[in-house]
């Protein structure tokens, strides 16, 4: 697949935008990890901190004749919301910001668009915090985090948070939901 395409995303807590995007149709790989911080290679207890300046963040290789780049983030805006600044429900501090961090000049017009779209089109009673920035100094996170949904759907977090995030896109975006 030569014209894979990777884009990051920054949507809170990582292992509930990895247990979404790994049901993508087109996404061909998901792998959680770490980026646009000052830290080269963080361990998930310094990001913890917020010293780092990194985000948690799901690194997205996709098929762009599967799967839009503008599809890929109207699910990111639908599970997850853009309006809480460096926080996503309990989840708070820097690395659980709202952010798309890109690869191409297509993906951050994309963004920018469909930002200036929801705006335009009032869809949320507050203004979208989501940055948008290259994607820089990205590290995969440990194993442990790799997958993390799929290996403990029982766990209390995975249960009360993830799982309705996955249930919200089966049902919104049902046509992309991998069989």
């Amino acid at each position: 697949m030569s014209d894979a395409r990777t884009i990051a995303l920054g949507g809170g807590c990582f292992w509930c935008t990895e247990a979404v995007y790994v049901k993508v149709k087109g996404i061909t790989d998901v792998e959680s990890g770490y980026s646009n911080g000052q830290t080269t290679r963080p361990s998930y207890e310094q990001v913890c901190t917020g010293r780092t300046g990194s985000a948690e963040v799901v690194k997205l290789t996709y098929d762009p004749a599967q799967i839009s780049t503008r599809q890929i983030l109207e699910i990111f805006f639908v599970v997850h919301d853009a309006t809480q600044l460096n926080r996503q429900g309990n989840d708070t501090g820097t690395q659980y910001r709202s952010g798309i961090y890109y690869t191409t000049p297509e993906q951050k017009a994309e963004a920018e668009a469909i930002i200036a779209q929801l705006t335009a089109d009032k869809v949320y009673s507050s203004p979208i915090v989501t940055e948008i920035k290259p994607l820089e100094h990205y590290f995969a996170a440990e194993e442990y985090h790799q997958d993390y949904f799929e290996k403990n759907p029982f766990q209390g977090y995975c249960v009360a948070v993830a799982a309705p995030k996955v249930a919200k896109f089966r049902k919104t975006f049902a046509d992309l939901v991998k069989a």
